[in-house]
C-alpha cells in the first residue's frame, strides 16, 4: 500500500480530462471554484443529483466559524481512518516512514497538512469518532490555514483547542463534536484515496462546497457544468421571485417544469433587456426552449445516456 499515490489518483478519477496536480488530483480552476462560492447549496447539488450521484450530500455538521457567510469551498484531500489494530498499525507506520512522513503520535495528520496547497479543504473520515478523536486543534488548524488560504476541514470525527479553531477566520472547519481529550487509537489507511463521509462518497479532487446547512461533494468533471447550471437557477430564481411579485405569474406557474414558451420568452427576453439579466446573458437557453416547445424534460433520477456509454465502457 503507497499513500497519496499518483497513479491510483488517476484511476479513480477517470472521466476528468483536464490538468492535475502533481499528486495526480484533479485541478478545477480557480474561476470555477470562486463562482460555485456565489451560488447556494441547492443551484450546486441539482446538477449532480440529475446525472446519478445521488450520494454527495451529508449534513449534521458544526462549525468552527459561524460568522463566516460565505460557503467553505474547495479541492478535496481526504484521509480515511478505522479503529486501531496492533498489526495494521504498525504495517501503516512503517508505510509512513518509508514514505518521509514525520512526527509520531500525530505523524498521519501532519503529514497530509503539510501536503496541502492553496484553495484546498482536508475531507477525514475518522469513523465518527469524537473521544479521542479530536484530529484537528489549534496548532494544526493554524497549519490547515496557513496552507489552503481560504479553505479548512471536514470532519467525520472531533476537534479539540475550539476557541483557538476560532480564531482562525479565514477558513471554516465543519465536524461532529468538541472534545478536550487527545487524539489516539486510530489508523490511517488511505491518503488521497475514495473516502466515505456519513452517507456521502468524497473522492479527491471533488470540489467540496460545505455551508450550514452541510456538506456537498462535486465530481470534478461536473464543475464547469454545476456553475452553468447553477446560474441559470439563480436567474430563473430572480427572474421568478420579481414576476410574483408583479402579480404576472403564480407560485404554480413558477414552479411547473417546464415553464411555458410564454414564460421562457419572457425570461429570455428579461435577461437582454433588465440591469439584473446582465450578468446571465452568456447563457444558452437551447436545451430548455426545446423542453418548453415540447412540454417534455429528462427524468432527473436516470443516467443519462453519456453516462451509459461510459459504464458500458468499463
Amino acid at each position: 500500500m503507497v499513500f497519496n499515490n499518483r497513479e491510483d489518483i488517476i484511476q479513480i478519477t477517470p472521466l476528468w480530462e483536464g490538468e492535475r496536480f502533481p499528486d495526480g488530483r484533479p485541478k478545477v480552476a480557480v474561476e470555477l471554484l470562486d463562482m460555485i462560492r456565489e451560488m447556494s447549496l441547492e443551484e450546486v447539488w441539482a446538477t449532480g443529483y440529475a446525472q446519478g450521484y445521488d450520494n454527495q450530500f451529508q449534513t449534521g455538521f458544526k462549525s468552527s466559524n459561524v460568522h463566516m457567510s460565505a460557503p467553505t469551498v474547495g479541492r478535496a484531500v481526504t484521509s480515511t481512518f478505522v479503529p486501531i489494530r496492533l498489526d495494521l498499525e504498525i504495517a501503516m507506520k512503517r508505510q509512513c516512514k518509508a514514505q518521509g512522513m514525520r512526527g509520531n503520535t500525530n505523524m498521519y495528520n501532519i503529514f497530509v497538512v503539510d501536503s496541502l496547497v492553496e484553495d484546498d479543504v482536508w475531507v477525514v473520515d475518522l469513523f465518527d469518532k469524537i473521544k479521542y478523536g479530536t484530529i484537528i486543534g489549534g496548532n494544526l488548524g493554524t497549519a490547515i490555514a496557513k496552507n489552503t488560504k481560504r479553505g479548512g476541514a471536514v470532519v467525520w470525527g472531533g476537534v479539540r483547542d475550539i476557541d483557538q479553531l476560532k480564531t482562525l477566520t479565514d477558513i471554516n472547519v465543519y465536524y461532529r463534536g468538541i472534545d478536550p481529550t487527545p487524539l489516539r487509537d486510530h489508523v490511517l489507511t488511505g491518503f488521497n484515496t475514495a473516502t466515505r463521509i456519513g452517507g456521502a462518497t468524497c473522492l479527491p479532487g471533488d470540489v467540496v462546497y460545505a455551508c450550514e446547512s452541510g456538506v456537498l461533494f462535486i465530481p470534478p468533471h461536473l464543475a464547469e457544468e454545476v456553475v452553468e447550471t447553477g446560474q441559470k437557477t439563480k436567474v430563473r430564481d430572480i427572474f421568478g421571485f420579481q414576476r410574483l411579485r408583479e402579480g404576472k405569474y403564480i407560485g404554480s406557474d413558477i414552479d411547473t417544469f417546464p415553464w411555458s414558451m410564454e414564460m421562457m420568452e419572457d425570461l429570455i427576453n428579461w435577461i437582454e433587456t433588465e440591469d439584473a439579466g446582465a450578468p446571465y446573458r452568456h447563457l444558452d437557453w437551447t436545451v430548455e426552449i426545446e423542453e418548453s416547445r415540447t412540454g417534455k424534460t429528462k427524468d432527473d433520477r436516470h443516467w443519462t445516456n453519456t453516462q451509459m456509454r461510459k459504464l458500458d465502457e468499463v
